[in-house]
């Protein structure tokens, strides 16, 4: 319950964030956090299939 809790708290904290700074940067902000998503989700099934 609290990582919840906790998660709309940030959530709500970059959407803050978002509404303040200008779309261009929001857009390389989240373009930057996607690409580490993605690199981190191949990483791991990458991780997860040697291992099997």
């Amino acid at each position: 319950m609290i990582f919840i809790v906790a998660a709309f708290l940030l959530l709500g904290l970059l959407v803050g964030t978002a509404a303040h700074i200008p779309l261009p940067a929001t857009l390389a902000a989240a373009a930057a956090i996607g690409a580490w998503l993605l690199i981190f989700a191949v990483r791991e099934r990458k991780h997860h299939r040697q291992g099997s």
